[in-house]
């Protein structure tokens, strides 16, 4: 390559999913290769590339070098984060990150950014190998993929990657609807979500899976929690994790709401889009995750098929609620004063909920509007 760019210190990418909180972060790529879909307000205006390979190398050596001080200062109470930023550490972003690592216990890697699999087969299977030498200690390492990438890659690739360290893969799968994929330009059809599912479970490689509660808007809410579901269990993720849909203003799909041109639903009409999804699931053994703060209900969580009563449970309790008790809890969790849908029942919760409904004039009409206007700050 003529004219390589030069190596300007670790970089790390802007996001990462929930239950990659205390990984160490490896940016391979910057950006999203496909950046269309219209619900993501990520990336867009920015430039996907790939990183040199020789240059994320480097990152992994930078933060392990880091990563061995720190445990050796632990070790002997000698240095904090602090005294390495006094004396002048070269690289401070790469300090921090190895700092997070060492305080999460060193267990996890994830590595960056929307589509990592997308470098070239060989590439991905020397950095995964040098992370293994770097850092044996780390259980898992794990990567965002577009199931259109997944599919294009071989099983041998795909299965010397497991061989390699690659342990799971998070896909955001969304909907299993082509009219709903079409519709929000995810770039990709149900059959290739089901494909690459599949392959990447073939490869032994643990399968994380993302559904979208709400993306289908009141039009076609029931085939998107059909054909999700079904495409799901056709796939058997080990972990199907549920995004409930919001609307960050920076998100295509958002102007497309206030246009009118998309009809999205309240929280009464996707609680019930997402009781049908989960009654829909069968013959699977997922584990159900709803890990993510945008979601209404924390409480459901469990593994396939034992815990489906109990996951659907208080998505049952509250839908028959009266409206206003439906209008109660949905502020109150939304502005972070409940937890779960039990929380309801507690005076000392519910009361400053009531009167916060009120004094604001909340009502069973407008209570969606509200959302949506406290959603919007909270994003």
């Amino acid at each position: 390559m003529k004219n390589k760019p030069p190596y300007n210190g670790f970089e790390q990418g802007p996001i990462r999913p929930p239950s990659e909180a205390e990984s160490l972060l490896i940016r391979i790529t910057r950006n999203c290769p496909w950046n269309r879909c219209t619900f993501c307000p990520v990336y867009k205006d920015e430039k996907f590339s790939l990183r040199l390979l020789e240059h994320v190398l480097e990152d992994i050596d930078t933060v392990k070098s880091y990563v061995d001080a720190i445990v050796d200062a632990k070790h002997s109470g000698a240095r904090y984060y602090g005294d390495f930023i006094k004396e002048g550490v070269e690289d401070e972003v790469a300090l921090h990150a190895a700092y997070h690592f060492v305080a999460g216990g060193m267990k996890s890697i994830f590595l960056q950014d929307g589509n990592s699999l997308i470098i070239k087969p060989e590439e991905m299977i020397t950095i995964l190998r040098h992370l293994q030498v770097c850092f044996p200690m780390v259980e898992r390492i794990t990567s965002y993929a577009r199931s259109h990438t997944i599919a294009k890659i071989s099983d041998e690739y795909l299965e010397k990657m497991a061989e390699a360290g690659l342990n799971r893969i998070h896909i955001g799968m969304e909907s299993g609807s082509d009219r709903v994929l079409k519709m929000v330009k995810k770039g990709v059809d149900k059959a290739t979500q089901v494909r690459a599912g599949q392959k990447v479970k073939h490869a032994g490689i643990e399968l994380s899976e993302y559904f979208m509660p709400g993306l289908g808007g009141a039009k076609l809410s029931r085939e998107h929690a059909l054909e999700s579901a079904d495409a799901l269990n056709q796939i058997n993720a080990d972990f199907i994790r549920l995004r409930s849909l919001a609307l960050p203003a920076a998100a295509p799909l958002t102007a497309h709401y206030e246009s009118g041109k998309f009809d999205k639903m309240g929280e009464v009409a996707t609680t019930r889009e997402l009781l049908l999804f989960l009654e829909s699931l069968q013959g699977i053994t997922s584990k159900v995750r709803s890990d993510h703060v945008l979601n209404l209900f924390s409480e459901v969580n469990g593994t396939l098929p034992d815990d489906q009563q109990k996951m659907t449970y208080p998505l049952r309790q509250f839908l028959q609620l009266d409206t206003r008790e439906q209008m109660l809890f949905c502020i109150g969790r939304r502005t972070h004063r409940f937890s779960r849908l039990d929380d309801l029942s507690k005076p000392e919760l519910r009361d400053p909920v009531a009167q916060m409904c009120d004094t604001h004039g909340a009502t069973e009409d407008n209570m969606d509007q509200i959302i949506q206007s406290i959603m919007q700050r909270f994003i």
